[in-house]
Parts: C-alpha cells; structure tokens; sequence
C-alpha cells in the first residue's frame, strides 16, 4: 500500500458540528487541503483563546465566553475532520 503525498491530503467534509434538535446544523467541507485547514484552525483557536481570556476577566458578560465556546466547537470538527483522514488506512504509514 502507498502512502498519500501528505500536501495532497484534503479534508473529508464528514464532520458535523453545531447540532440542534439532534441535528448538525453545520459540516466540515470537502476538499480544503490539509494545510489550509490547519492554519485556519490554528487562528480561529487563537482567537478563542482570547475571548476566553476576556471572558475570565469580564464578570458583566458572557458574550465572550459563548463566542469562545462555538469557535472550540468549529476548531474541533475540523481537527476531527484532518485526524480522520490522517488515520485513513490509505494514508496510515507502512
């Protein structure tokens, strides 16, 4: 079996996200390479780092909190998405 060039890989688009009434109300696409999805994941859970950290000083609100809340759950289904393929036997490393 061979091995997947890893700049090659893309995301499934099988993971849902963001469910209400038992129901997903978002998915992960298809097709967006790797890499790309990544480095998005990576600002958007930075930017959720900071809301969390807002959040923790702001007694007022929560704005900050469940806005930091729902970008973890986007970050979270694409991590899941990349790990699905990573562990896809066609990519797993002979």
């Amino acid at each position: 079996m061979t091995v997947t060039n890893p700049s090659a890989l893309t995301t499934l688009g099988v993971t849902p996200f963001s469910f209400h009434c038992d129901q997903p109300l978002f998915r992960v696409n298809s097709g967006v390479p790797l890499h790309e999805a990544l480095h998005h994941v990576s600002d958007l859970l930075h930017v959720a780092k900071l809301l969390a950290e807002d959040a923790a000083m702001t007694k007022e609100t929560d704005r900050y909190a469940w806005a930091s809340h729902y970008l973890q759950e986007m970050v979270k289904a694409v991590i899941d998405d990349v790990v699905k393929v990573l562990e896809s036997p066609c990519n797993a490393e002979q």
